[in-house]
């Protein structure tokens, strides 16, 4: 099995890259949908995120109510360090489980991990043999986000400002996906992509 760490800035297109991976054969672990997952009333985050942040980040259902949580923690890094300190062991530990799970079926298969805040501790613990990234400048993804999403600007202006910086995530990059263009842009990007994938499958080393 080839294990891909697929990550990118919010509003570069990471989910569109994802999708565009499955179409092609690969199989998909994906972090955002765990982690609605484990702050779910019934999740691991729950109530230590209710705990912490108070009834104000629920929904009528009791459900957590999502902006509300991030209005709560994005703009105060202490805040923005507790959620993450409550939810990502959570989400990290339901993403090894579906690794092994995802390996001990098939271990012929590409297994893309997508994970928004990907870190370099993230290569060994989920054992990645290959870090993609996919990028965009700023202010396009800062567009998407408002045109595409419906979010305030200033909201977004403090989501992209709270995550490292672009220069860092590639960097850290084994292969850069550009995706500041149009729809058949991207397409031509993710068969480069898929490409370099079946090298790296035929020749690990």
């Amino acid at each position: 099995m080839l294990a891909l760490g697929l990550t990118g800035g919010i509003g570069a297109g990471k989910s569109a890259v994802a999708d565009l991976l499955v179409d092609r054969g690969a199989e998909l672990v994906d972090a955002d949908e765990i982690a609605r997952q484990v702050v779910a009333p019934d999740g691991p985050a729950y109530q230590p995120l209710v705990d912490r942040f108070g009834r104000g980040i629920l929904a009528a259902d009791d459900t957590v109510d999502r902006p509300a949580l991030a209005a709560a923690a994005f703009g105060d890094p202490e805040a923005l360090a507790d959620l993450n300190a409550i939810t990502h062991p959570a989400i990290g530990a339901e993403m090894l489980r579906r690794r092994q799970e995802v390996a001990d079926r098939r271990d012929d298969t590409v297994l893309v991990l997508a994970i928004p805040l990907l870190r370099p501790v993230h290569r060994q613990t989920l054992e990645l043999d290959a870090v993609v990234v996919v990028d965009c400048p700023e202010e396009v993804a800062l567009q998407r986000l408002v045109e595409r999403r419906g979010m305030d600007r200033v909201d977004a202006e403090a989501r992209i400002a709270a995550q490292i910086s672009r220069r860092e995530r590639c960097e850290g990059a084994d292969f850069v996906l550009d995706n500041s263009s149009t729809v058949q842009h991207l397409t031509d990007e993710v068969e480069r992509l898929w490409r370099w994938v079946q090298t790296r499958r035929s020749d690990p080393d």
